[in-house]
């Protein structure tokens, strides 16, 4: 995992989760090397709030949830640390993890703004009902994010599995 500081290089923000489709790590992965540009890979939980912000440390939060302790967090931190390590194995992308706190699309967005991004890149929603209804109640984190930034938004679609059909 490399340092915060990226000498000077515009970093690229890309959204992760423990469950993600992998293609949404290969494809930053490859744009960030073909750019010559540092990943910063950022996870936002939304069972925290924001207490304090400061885009060059780790966000101080607060759980909703009390019985929520910080090793929980460190576990997710450390899973995805693994996760996202595997997906840059082998490359030449220079990368950080960022735990965020609040709303996924704006803590991303105001990340975004404060390294001054070049580009997010998020993934499209996981299929199934509890997706679907997150997204009618929440919105779409990507949707979100492509009116409401005045930089690119990258959204990376989950390739189909063959034999399987697309439910609507």
């Amino acid at each position: 995992m490399a340092a915060e500081s990226f000498s000077g290089r515009i970093p690229m923000v890309v959204g992760v989760l423990p469950d993600q489709h992998v293609e949404v790590l290969q494809t930053a992965r490859t744009l960030a090397e073909q750019l010559g540009v540092p990943l910063v890979c950022a996870y936002v939980d939304e069972a925290s709030y924001l207490v304090e912000w400061d885009p060059s440390r780790e966000t101080h939060r607060m759980s909703l949830h009390p019985d929520k302790d910080d090793e929980e967090v460190a576990a997710v931190r450390d899973d995805l640390g693994k996760v996202i390590g595997e997906a840059m194995d082998g490359g030449t992308a220079d990368w950080t993890l960022r735990l965020l706190a609040g709303d996924p699309a704006r803590a991303l967005g105001r990340l975004a703004s404060d390294i001054n991004a070049s580009m997010i890149i998020v993934g499209t929603p996981e299929p199934g009902l509890g997706h679907r209804i997150s997204e009618a109640l929440n919105g779409s984190v990507a949707a979100w994010l492509s009116h409401h930034q005045r930089r690119p938004v990258l959204i990376v679609p989950q390739k189909k599995k063959p034999g399987t059909a697309h439910k609507n």
